[in-house]
């Protein structure tokens, strides 16, 4: 062993492989790979390619793990090890899903199988069986999916297999969440977690079962559970923690995490590392960092740097909903928002959980265009599957949404009730914008009310809320809001903007043609307008205005 250039330590033959699979165990993977360097590839066994392979893959080497993989695969087929190979030929379907090649990861799991159809009941059966659960509740076949992860848990205690049991485990608990069974599903999902940190799991089935967690809680909205298990991971994995949550979808998840807790800055930066590590593993993985990097900056108030964003997002299959719908409503163009969320949520269509995520966004959009209908659907769907799931985030969700639809209709009392609930939340949850955004809607009750100092608070601490995160567009809105008057029968502001070129003579086609509205929005205005005011002329309406001081050009 001698220095080497810069004072790296160069090592040959025994002693450079030595050193290679002691980095390992220390999961120093740029050591592994260094030291593999010096040696000839012919010296290198099975195990140190797989060794090389494993760390390849947490560097961020997908082509140069996947060729280690290879590499270990052959030797141990040629040496009659068909369980080893097989294992090799499972890690490579894992890392061609990931990877986008679905059709390769096929391939390379139907010769896992082959390789072990003789062979007795052993821990690659189970790995086997792993990769059937994953595949079985990928398409919606959940009953089947609860099946063969029970028996996966039984293989895991029949062998001793902590990795098994933590996989059968956390695959039950997503397909029940999945077959709408949140209750019994999460419960199993935190055993799982239990059992891969502190049964010293390998890292590979670590980063498993702590993604199958994250992706739950993401499309439950289940924000504190999601925080509560990452902090363990923190504290417990603190010298790999990239290994096991900072890469891949488990890094977005965690991006994610930290835009909702109000750590934006934190959260871009995840996001950022993600695209930079995972360009060359998974586009889907970095169309979804692309997404949340268009949603930090689409609440910073920067909408061209959100467009790009999430154009990227979209060129890489990723559906930028519905941040994208959000942002046409924030560039001034609700026609477009009301065609982008409607067309997400018909792709969405039979998927309660995906959907629910998409209606507090539609719940706001159709206030903005004053669609009591379509507002009443949503938040009925929201409600709904907050009742189902019973998570803290979906309930949050729903309560702020009931809150707002009856604030749009001129129940601040009643919306009060929802507000305060939702707001509670949101605190409990640690999501400041929720936060702010919330107590917003809350001074607007209170104003509604005539208690101007309970609002004039309100407004205050919505404020400060905007001010810390940075949320410069709904600072500003804060500030036109503050600054308008009450108005009159409930109307809201587009309802009021409406009236006021109807008193001014305009029809329902040149009021769409300015306000970037259709037609049938604007008739539905007017209906809403007539309900409100009792009345049932254009004629009438615009009297009421002149009355009302509604009737000067916005």
């Amino acid at each position: 062993m001698a220095a080497g250039v810069d004072g790296v330590v160069a090592c040959t033959g025994d002693a450079a492989i030595e050193g290679a699979h002691a980095a390992f165990q220390h999961r120093d993977w740029a050591a592994v790979i260094e030291r593999f360097a010096v040696v000839e590839h012919d010296r290198l066994s099975a195990d140190d390619f797989r060794v090389l392979g494993e760390a390849a893959w947490w560097t961020g080497a997908g082509d140069d793990s996947s060729h280690a993989l290879i590499e270990a695969y052959q030797r141990y087929r040629d040496e009659a090890r068909p369980r080893r190979a097989a294992m090799m030929a499972m890690l490579l379907a894992a890392q061609h899903r990931i990877r986008g090649a679905g059709a390769v990861g096929s391939g390379w799991l139907s010769r896992a199988r082959h390789l072990l159809r003789d062979e007795p009941e052993c821990k690659e059966a189970g790995y086997l069986l792993h990769h059937e659960t994953l595949a079985a509740t990928a398409r919606g076949e959940f009953d089947d999916a609860v099946e063969r992860a029970e028996r996966l848990q039984e293989i895991g205690r029949r062998l001793d297999s902590p990795n098994l049991l933590a996989l059968g485990l956390a695959a039950e608990g997503r397909a029940l969440v999945k077959r709408g069974d949140a209750e019994t599903g999460l419960p199993l999902l935190d055993e799982a977690m239990l059992t891969a940190i502190f049964d010293d799991l390998h890292l590979i089935w670590m980063g498993e079962v702590y993604r199958q967690l994250m992706d739950t809680c993401h499309e439950l909205f289940d924000l504190g559970r999601a925080a509560e298990w990452t902090r363990v991971v923190c504290r417990r994995f603190a010298n790999s923690l990239d290994a096991v949550s900072g890469r891949g979808i488990c890094g977005v998840r965690r991006a994610h995490l930290l835009r909702m807790q109000g750590r934006w800055q934190e959260a871009e930066d995840q996001a950022a590392l993600v695209v930079g590590e995972s360009a060359h593993l998974s586009s889907d993985v970095v169309g979804e960092a692309y997404y949340e990097l268009g949603e930090i900056r689409r609440l910073r108030g920067d909408l061209g740097g959100a467009e790009d964003l999430f154009r990227r997002a979209r060129a890489l299959g990723r559906d930028a909903q519905p941040g994208l719908a959000l942002l046409r409503l924030d560039q001034g163009r609700p026609g477009a928002a009301v065609m982008s969320i409607r067309s997400a949520l018909v792709a969405k269509d039979g998927n309660r959980l995906a959907r629910a995520r998409l209606c507090g966004a539609q719940i706001e959009i159709a206030i903005a265009v004053g669609d009591t209908e379509t507002m009443g659907k949503a938040g009925q769907e929201l409600w709904s599957a907050s009742e189902v799931y019973g998570t803290s985030g979906l309930r949050a969700e729903a309560a702020c949404g009931y809150g707002a639809i009856s604030l749009a209709s001129g129940k601040a009392e009643e919306a009060l009730g929802f507000l305060h609930d939702a707001c509670r939340l949101w605190q409990k949850i640690g999501a400041p914008y929720r936060v702010a955004r919330t107590r917003l809607l809350i001074a607007l009750a209170y104003r509604e009310l005539d208690d101007q100092d309970a609002a004039a608070l309100e407004f205050d601490a919505a404020r400060d809320g905007f001010d810390r995160l940075g949320a410069a567009l709904d600072a500003r809105r804060l500030l036109a809001l503050r600054r308008g008057t009450r108005l009159p029968a409930g109307l809201t502001e587009r309802e009021a903007e409406v009236l006021r070129y109807v008193a001014a003579g305009d029809s329902n086609r040149r009021i769409a043609t300015v306000l970037r509205l259709s037609e049938k929005t604007v008739a539905r205005h007017l209906s809403n307008i007539f309900t409100k005011l009792g009345l049932s002329s254009r004629t009438a309406a615009a009297g009421y205005a002149f009355e009302n001081g509604l009737a000067s050009r916005p």
